[in-house]
């Protein structure tokens, strides 16, 4: 568990040190027994709630009451009566910024609810909204949302279960932003983080300013942990004009060998006022160790003149190498428990800004081919070749290749089709076996948000793979790449005729990780058969879809609260692909000869020119 403060349900312990009051604040300590405990677990002042703090609708009966639910005992429970909108309630006892909630549910768990905060008791904002839970522990991390009050609850939508919902436990963590302050402070605790991109979400820049890290530096909480790429960035919001003295790093092994921290008035534009010296980055460099062995440091920078500025970020120049074994060595992400700014000013009300929200409008299409020209579009769509605008990926088979017989128009419909021939395709990336087509609308048309469709008819058969998608337009700058892009799988077939995937790919979510679903075709249907296949992309979220139903749905607030980045607020561009074996169809199928995921019955049917997908029309509708 990490080391972030516990607003609700910690210990017996603490829970007996709280005052009468329904939210007890920090118990002062002696400075000696204070100065000992954060020699073991360095953090912010410790709150907890008694389980009177906690109320509910209702109980199923007097021994599973909402105290149960913070008592610290995990096989007491609190169980609501039988209603499907059943809530239960913790008063932290002031505001404070909310970092996670973790509910431990018991067999009678909540198909559907929401997680909502308050300040009065009576107006609520959700911070996280569940449509299709499945029980068991649930944290939901509030990062990049603005989550302050001092009421949290549960409310139920949908019971999973005939019984009501049933929590082991409710615990809040989090902790009361720095307040502005003439005297030198802290000016960084529980305010609110930024940074670029982060491993997963709990992982998020949100971690580098919750007061807490351990004493060895090394356990693994409470933390930021960066992609792996050096040019990466976290950074704190002070709340307003500060005059900054010094700034306390504490870092996990993954330290920086060389960086900058960095001032801004706006968030927007950095004023270097520090960097180590030529002969400490050497020494930080000859550091190398073994993963096991490594262990974090702790960095104080004195600035050598007190630096004004709003904002104050550390930018990663260099990574620590670590034996992979000796003498080979290997980088990873940066890695930073807590990020200190010391010195005065600041204020309380810094705030995360709103999220993106849909502008409204009507839709209207900005993008269309029905491929009813004598052949491809090329004003539309640019035709993707191996070893010229990518290399191989995924394992697959297949060269492609700029080709009539593998990407041309036939009766009003494109056809991307596959091709056979032993050894007899040579491209800069070797020497394919195989040739397909895949095609794009990369600098051709390039969009953010809106209705992406097509209609379809596929191959089916073990390993075939033909696949409408989207990627990030940044997917080539080597300070994104992928996942960091984004990609958006419409639908991905594996030579299955009775189902279809869809699929988020980014930080945190991507490859087998990646947040999809599956869907077998209503009505008994087929892939070989047309349907139309889409995605409604929103700033809130996704919807995807096949025939007009809707097959799998993917909020930015679970995302961001579960998993990662939302990294789909910025252009894709439209592909469209047939690919033979890799990675995914021999997941399933196994196969592993001839040829990775695709078996001899498959090469045989593509050896005797059978094998293509036929696309009828590609449509984008956007707001305006």
């Amino acid at each position: 568990m990490p080391s972030r403060t516990t607003l609700a349900a910690t210990t017996a312990a603490l829970i007996a040190l709280a005052a009468p009051m329904a939210f007890a604040a920090p118990v002062p300590k002696p400075a000696a027994a204070q100065a000992a405990a954060w020699d073991t677990d360095r953090a912010a002042a410790a709150y907890t709630a008694n389980p009177g703090a906690v109320t509910a609708s209702g109980s199923e009966n007097a021994a599973s009451g909402p105290g149960a639910a913070a008592d610290g005992n995990g096989t007491t429970r609190w169980s609501s009566d039988f209603t499907d909108n059943a809530w239960i309630r913790v008063d932290l006892g002031s505001v404070v910024r909310v970092s996670s909630v973790t509910l431990d549910w018991e067999a009678a768990y909540g198909k559907k609810y929401v997680l909502e905060v308050s300040r009065n008791g009576t107006d609520w904002t959700t911070f996280y909204t569940e449509d299709d839970g499945t029980g068991g522990s649930v944290t939901a991390h509030t990062y990049p949302q603005e989550v302050t009050g001092r009421y949290v609850r549960m409310r139920g939508i949908q019971r999973a279960t005939p019984w009501g919902y049933s929590l082991y436990s409710f615990k809040v963590y989090g902790g009361e932003p720095a307040p502005a302050s003439t005297t030198r402070t802290n000016l960084a605790l529980n305010h609110p983080a930024y940074g670029d991109f982060y491993q997963h979400a709990g992982n998020s820049p949100a971690f580098v300013t919750d007061g807490g890290w351990p004493a060895d530096l090394k356990a693994d909480r409470s933390r930021w942990s960066s992609d792996w790429n050096a040019n990466r960035w976290v950074g704190v919001d002070l709340g307003a004009t500060s005059r900054i003295e010094t700034v306390d790093l504490y870092w996990e092994a993954a330290y920086a060998v060389d960086y900058r921290v960095q001032v801004s008035d706006d968030n927007r534009t950095w004023r270097t006022v520090y960097q180590p010296s030529a002969s400490e980055v050497a020494a930080r460099r000859a550091d190398v160790k073994s993963p096991g062995d490594a262990v974090g440091r702790h960095d104080t920078v004195q600035l050598p003149t007190p630096a004004t500025g709003r904002y104050v970020r550390m930018l990663g120049v260099e990574r620590r190498s670590f034996y992979n074994p000796a003498p080979a060595t290997a980088q990873f992400g940066y890695s930073l428990y807590e990020f200190q700014v010391w010195g005065t000013g600041g204020s309380a009300n810094a705030a995360y800004p709103a999220l993106p929200k849909n502008p409204g409008g009507t839709y209207t299409t900005t993008f269309f081919d029905d491929f009813t020209g004598s052949g491809l579009d090329r004003g539309k769509w640019r035709v993707v070749r191996t070893g010229t605008e990518m290399n191989p990926v995924n394992g697959e088979s297949q060269a492609y290749v700029d080709s009539a017989d593998n990407i041309r128009t036939e009766n009003g419909a494109l056809i991307l089709q596959s091709k056979y021939c032993k050894g007899c395709t040579r491209t800069p990336a070797g020497t394919f076996d195989f040739t397909s087509g895949r095609i794009d609308t990369n600098t051709k048309f390039d969009f953010t948000y809106g209705k992406v469709s097509a209609r379809m008819k596929l191959p089916v058969g073990d390993g075939f793979w033909p696949a409408f998608w989207m990627l990030g337009s940044d997917v080539d700058n080597p300070d994104v790449s992928w996942p960091g892009s984004g990609e958006t799988d419409i639908m991905e077939n594996i030579g299955y005729g009775d189902w279809t995937s869809s699929a988020l790919h980014g930080p945190g979510y991507s490859a087998d990780g990646n947040i999809g679903k599956q869907q077998t075709y209503a009505n008994g249907g087929r892939a070989d058969q047309w349907h139309t296949y889409g995605v409604e992309w929103a700033p809130e979220g996704m919807t995807f879809t096949v025939d007009d139903r809707v097959v799998q749905t993917t909020s930015r607030s679970k995302l961001e609260s579960t998993r990662g980045k939302w990294v789909f607020d910025h252009d894709q561009y439209v592909i469209l692909n047939l690919a033979l074996g890799g990675a995914y169809p021999a997941g399933w199928n196994k196969v592993t000869s001839p040829y990775w995921g695709l078996p001899q019955s498959s090469v045989d049917r593509v050896a005797q020119g059978g094998v293509r997908a036929e696309i009828d029309w590609v449509r984008v509708e956007q707001k305006k």
